[in-house]
C-alpha cells in the first residue's frame, strides 16, 4: 500500500500547495537529503494554552504535516521515495506557561508513522515560541531521505 493509499485508509487527503511568503522555496534537494521550509497552517490561529487547547493543537501540528507532505509530493511525485524521516522540527506559538508542546507535536509524529510506519520514526523537537507568522498555531519543518 502506498503512503498515499494509507491516508486515505485514514481518511486524510493532501491538501494543494499553500504559497510561500517571500523569496524562498518550499524544500531544498541536497544528494538524498530533502529540507523543507516551515509550513504552518490555515485552520488555526492563536496561542496554546489561551485560544487553542492541546487537542487542537495536535489537530493544528497533524495539518501542518499534511501541509508539508503536499510539498515533498509536489517535489517527488510519490511519497513512496521517502526512505527515511530523520527530523522533525515543530515550533508552537503558546503562553509562556504552556509546556505541552511534545502532546501538541504528537499530532505530526503520530500521523507519518501511521502513513510511513518504521520509515516514519524520527528525530523530533517540540519548542514554544514567542508568535509565529500570521499568528498561525504551529510551524513544523523536517528533514527527510529520500530514494530514486
Amino acid at each position: 500500500m502506498t503512503p498515499e493509499e494509507r491516508l486515505a485508509q485514514i481518511g486524510l487527503e493532501l491538501p494543494l500547495l499553500r504559497p510561500t511568503w517571500g523569496d524562498y522555496v518550499g524544500c531544498v534537494r541536497t544528494g538524498n537529503l530533502l529540507f523543507t521550509a516551515g509550513q504552518g497552517v490555515d485552520q488555526y490561529h492563536g496561542k496554546l494554552g489561551r485560544d487553542l487547547t492541546t487537542e487542537e493543537g495536535y489537530l493544528a501540528a497533524q495539518q501542518s504535516m499534511l501541509n508539508l507532505l503536499s510539498v515533498v509530493k509536489h517535489e517527488l511525485g510519490e511519497l513512496s521515495k521517502v526512505k527515511q524521516f530523520v527530523k522533525v522540527l515543530g515550533m508552537v506559538n503558546c503562553t509562556e506557561d504552556f509546556i505541552e508542546q511534545p502532546k501538541v507535536m504528537n499530532g505530526a509524529s503520530e500521523l507519518i508513522v501511521k502513513v510511513f510506519g518504521e520509515k516514519g520514526k524520527h528525530g523530533r523537537s517540540a519548542v514554544g515560541m514567542a508568535q509565529l507568522p500570521n499568528n498561525t498555531a504551529i510551524e513544523i519543518e523536517m528533514i527527510i531521505e529520500i530514494e530514486e
